[in-house]
């Protein structure tokens, strides 16, 4: 059996706290990244609902209009290898308890991602899971 069926889910805790560890940090962002590839506009401005609002306070839109914008600049090969994509453990950076670097290098997939294509994200353990703020 694969280590993968084994881990738990990636979903909302539903007001239950999820692990503060970087395991659970990797599975949010690849639930933001295959969300990302799936136009899963839900489930993309659940985990990046921070740094949305950092954006939308700076001028840009809400979450879901700015979104909608980011889905047309990624192409069809692109949203296709994310929809799949892991993240190598190694190459993510641990800052302090609550605050984890998750390298565009780290990601994993079947087309290769630039800085300009997806970018470094910051996770934040915020109100009881991990959240995308940067």
């Amino acid at each position: 059996m694969s280590a993968r069926t084994d881990k738990p889910s990636a979903e909302p805790t539903g007001g239950r706290s999820a692990p503060r560890t970087k395991e659970r940090a990797i599975q949010r962002y690849e639930l933001y990244l295959h969300a990302l590839g799936r136009e899963d506009i839900g489930t993309v401005c659940e985990v990046a609902g921070p740094a949305a609002k950092k954006a939308q306070d700076q001028g840009f839109g809400p979450c879901t209009s700015t979104y909608a914008t980011v889905f047309g600049m990624i192409s069809p090969a692109q949203k296709k290898a994310l929809q799949t994509a892991t993240v190598d453990r190694q190459g993510v950076a641990v800052r302090t308890p609550d605050r984890i670097e998750m390298p565009v290098e780290a990601v994993r997939a079947s087309v290769a991602f630039s800085e300009s294509d997806l970018g470094d994200c910051t996770m934040e353990y915020l109100e009881n899971d991990w959240y995308i703020t940067d």
